[in-house]
């Protein structure tokens, strides 16, 4: 059995707490802040409930990505817990475009707290049943996934800043 790796990323988002909450679970926020820099989001359906799904079209310069995430929990406005997949058009989970053997599912937990109006905002994310191959990809891709989610909380903060 091998060691589980994960994913953790933190950041301080200049905003209150329920708005980055909202930003996470509005279709109207999300889409002006998730994915890479340069890359235009489309969301095609958002279910923000346990059980749920987002479904969702990244793309930019002819390169399209599709992914879903699938809602496991959720306490507003302090926890989101669900499980992240690439996907095609109609949502069926697909191998990530850049590795075959990149985990199909991983298990991303978000919280939320408040101080001096302040977000304290973190992200744990670990492989979803993967095999020991899959494992140790993600592992190996641990400071890029870094750089992307640091790069995408970036582009959160100067969202919200505008909204404020």
């Amino acid at each position: 059995m091998s060691k589980t790796v994960e994913l953790v990323v933190t950041r301080t988002i200049n905003a209150p707490q329920e708005l980055v909450f909202e930003a996470f679970a509005q279709k109207e926020h999300l889409k002006h802040w998730w994915g890479p820099a340069g890359w235009e989001m489309e969301v095609v359906k958002l279910d923000f409930h346990p059980g749920g799904i987002c479904h969702f079209r990244l793309q930019a310069d002819g390169n399209v990505m599709w992914s879903k995430f699938v809602y496991r929990e959720i306490s507003a406005p302090e926890k989101v817990v669900y499980v992240s997949s690439f996907a095609d058009e109609e949502g069926n989970i697909n191998r990530g475009p850049f590795s075959e053997t990149w985990p199909l599912e991983v298990l991303n937990t978000l919280t939320f707290s408040e101080q001096d109006g302040k977000t304290l905002l973190s992200l744990h994310a670990v492989p979803l049943s993967a095999s020991e191959e899959e494992v140790a990809t993600f592992s190996s891709m641990n400071e890029g996934m870094q750089q992307g989610f640091g790069a995408a909380f970036d582009q959160l903060e100067q969202y919200l800043a505008a909204k404020q």
